[in-house]
C-alpha cells in the first residue's frame, strides 16, 4: 500500500506587508516540505475583505517569490469560500452550540472591569484577553432568526461548556519535536479550548472566523502538516474541537519560533523595518535577508 504524499501549506493574510516572520514561517514550511517530498501549498486568507486587498495581494506574492518561496499549485483565496464556511456554521448550530451575541471588545472590558473592581476576579485567555461574561448564553432558547440570517449581522459564539459535553474522551495533538524533526515521533498535547471561553465563530462584518476558515480549508486541500508560529500553539485547541464537531481530519502540527524585534517584541505588519518590501528596497539580497532570519540553523 503506497502511503499518501504528505502535504504542507503557508496561508498569508493579504492585509499588510510581509515582515521578516512571515518570511521565516515560509521557507520553513517550503524547507521541511522538500525534505520529505510533500506537497507545497500557497493559502490567501482573505476573509476580512475590507482590510485584505488585490494591491496587497500582489505586492505579497511579489515577495514571496522574491525570497524563494515557491507553492505547487495555484493558491486559494478564502475570500471566495464563504458559502462553505456558512455550511460548517449550519452544521455546528444543527448541535444547538451557537448564540448571537452584542457585546463588543470595549463593553466586556467594561463588564470584567466592574466584576473585578467588586472584588470578582476574571479570567484571561491565553492572549490576554479576558473571557466574554456569557451574558447573552442563555438567552439562546428565546425566539431568533434562523442563524442563516444573523451570518454577518451579529457575532456568533460557540456555547464552550456544551461543546465539550458533546465529546465523551479528551481532545489532543500530535505536536512534532521542537527543532522540527520529522523522523521524531510527534508528541501528543492534550487541547484544552475551554481556556478561551465562548469563542466567536462569526463577527458582524465577517461572516466567519479564522478558526473555521482554517479548519475548513486545511481538510478540504488535505493538509497534512501545519507548521506556523508559537503565537497560535494555543488556538490548536480551538480547530482541534471545530475539527471534531464537523468530523475533519487533524493534521500533525508544528509550533516555531518567533523572529521578534530588538525589544523581544513580535512583529507586526506595521512595522515598516522589518517588511520584505524596504529590506528588498535597501538594496539586501535574499541570502542577506535568510541569513539574517538565521533559517540557515534549523
Amino acid at each position: 500500500m503506497s502511503v499518501a504524499q504528505p502535504v504542507f501549506r503557508f496561508a498569508p493574510s493579504p492585509n499588510g506587508e510581509l515582515h521578516l516572520g512571515h518570511a521565516y514561517s515560509a521557507l520553513l514550511n517550503l524547507q521541511m516540505a522538500r525534505r520529505c517530498n510533500a506537497k507545497m501549498l500557497l493559502r490567501i486568507e482573505g476573509i476580512d475583505t475590507q482590510r485584505c486587498t488585490a494591491a496587497l495581494e500582489k505586492q505579497m506574492l511579489e515577495d514571496l517569490e522574491w525570497i524563494g518561496f515557491e507553492w505547487d499549485e495555484e493558491p486559494i483565496r478564502q475570500s471566495g469560500r464563504f458559502d462553505l464556511y456558512q455550511d460548517a456554521l449550519l452544521k455546528i448550530d444543527e448541535l444547538g452550540l451557537l448564540y448571537a451575541s452584542g457585546m463588543s471588545r470595549s463593553e466586556i472590558k467594561r463588564e470584567v472591569t466592574k466584576l473585578e473592581s467588586a472584588g470578582t476576579p476574571w479570567p484571561r485567555d491565553p492572549d490576554g484577553s479576558p473571557i466574554y461574561p456569557g451574558k447573552e448564553r442563555e438567552l439562546r432558547d428565546s425566539p431568533r432568526k434562523p442563524l442563516s440570517k444573523t451570518i454577518g449581522r451579529q457575532i456568533i459564539r460557540l456555547d464552550m461548556a456544551m461543546a465539550k459535553a458533546k465529546i465523551n474522551d479528551p481532545l489532543f495533538w500530535n505536536e512534532m519535536a521542537s527543532n522540527g524533526n520529522m523522523d521524531v515521533n510527534p508528541e501528543e498535547v492534550k487541547a484544552e479550548p475551554a481556556v478561551w471561553g465562548d469563542v466567536i465563530l462569526a463577527r458582524r462584518d465577517v461572516p466567519t472566523s479564522y478558526h473555521i476558515a482554517c479548519v475548513i480549508d486545511d481538510a478540504a486541500q488535505g493538509v497534512t502538516h501545519v507548521v506556523r508560529g508559537k503565537d497560535l500553539y494555543f488556538a490548536t485547541a480551538i480547530h482541534r474541537l471545530l475539527q471534531h464537531l464537523l468530523g475533519l481530519p487533524a493534521p500533525v502540527y508544528f509550533h516555531h519560533e518567533l523572529i521578534r524585534n530588538d525589544e523581544r517584541q513580535k512583529l507586526s505588519k506595521s512595522d515598516g523595518h522589518t517588511s520584505l518590501r524596504q529590506l528588498r528596497n535597501s538594496g539586501l539580497s535574499p541570502m542577506d535577508v535568510i541569513d539574517r532570519m538565521g533559517l540557515s540553523l534549523l
